[in-house]
């Protein structure tokens, strides 16, 4: 990999990522490498500056933060294909970020242990990570995200519940009564969609999960549909019972009652740096979920 411009993203409110992100600015301008640094966060979004000002795209994005500063570079970057680094600096869960102790800038310049040194030797590999897109029929403003959509009710002063009747291919499946609907990727079936009792896919897996959020109906239950299928959802009951959609935590736009929003996914995907030679996705989620198994066994068993 060349690493003639890169662009640094550090999380908004941690010191941590903007210490790492100024001193790995440093680094590669030492290098001849053309750096940018901006932050980002909730209510920081440095793309679209980024994207007008810097008058090329970088060969390279360094993620440093959390899940979603993650999630917030892949729904601008995945769709003009930059590869994104990301380490867990000042984050949480970190799902898809490297550990910080990966970084090895501390090396020297040309070592072979040094994080840029690696990446110009291409001693990592890329991977695909599936994404929706969303769009309000006959709109023009087309959503994407890595983890999920989903909606929900978007009157506070209101009970908060809604009504949704989801669509799949052209058949109406269900209505849903309850706190609101997730649609969402392998990747954000361990985000929002798990913690609603959603299962967990391999990102491995093309797939999409329909999970509903406290649904006032037994019968209403998780289901995992194809990649190649088309969702329609849309509201039901009075005028006041609009809801909001949200792409990856993000507030994307308002439905009213009979608005469709159609769910599908996208032709764009993530490009993720990965520099673990043997990454596990079951030994991340046995470390990030705390799974312990039998508390009493201090040692795995011999099968």
């Amino acid at each position: 990999m060349q690493l003639r411009t890169v662009w640094l993203i550090h999380r908004a409110g941690s010191q941590a990522a903007l210490r790492q992100a100024r001193r790995s600015a440093e680094q590669l301008r030492q290098q001849g490498a053309r750096v940018a640094v901006a932050m980002s966060g909730a209510n920081v979004n440095p793309f679209p500056g980024l994207l007008a000002h810097e008058g090329e795209l970088p060969d390279l994005a360094v993620v440093l933060g959390g899940d979603g500063t993650v999630l917030g570079a892949a729904r601008h970057l995945g769709p003009l294909g930059v590869p994104i680094l990301c380490f867990n600096v000042g984050g949480h869960f970190g799902f898809l970020t490297h550990e910080r102790k990966l970084m090895h800038t501390a090396e020297p310049a040309g070592s072979p242990e040094n994080l840029w040194q690696r990446l110009r030797d291409d001693r990592f590999a890329l991977e695909r990570r599936m994404m929706l897109e969303a769009h309000v029929e006959d709109g023009d403003e087309v959503h994407l995200a890595l983890n999920d959509f989903y909606l929900r009710p978007g009157q506070d002063e209101l009970s908060p519940t809604c009504v949704l009747e989801l669509e799949i291919d052209g058949e109406v499946v269900d209505q849903y009564r309850g706190d609101g609907l997730i649609i969402s990727t392998p990747t954000g079936s361990t985000g929002y969609s798990m913690a609603a009792g959603g299962p967990i896919l391999h990102p491995g897996i093309d797939a999409i999960v329909v999970n509903p959020i406290c649904p006032m109906s037994l019968s209403s239950r998780p289901v995992v549909v194809p990649p190649r299928s088309q969702l329609a959802i849309w509201p039901l009951g009075e005028a006041s019972r609009r809801v909001r959609l949200w792409k990856d935590g993000a507030h994307a736009t308002h439905l009213e009652p009979g608005e469709r929003c159609i769910v599908q996914r996208s032709h764009h995907q993530a490009l993720l740096v990965v520099l673990e030679q043997s990454p596990s996705y079951y030994r991340t989620l046995t470390r990030k979920l705390h799974w312990a198994g039998n508390l009493t066994a201090g040692e795995p068993s011999p099968n």
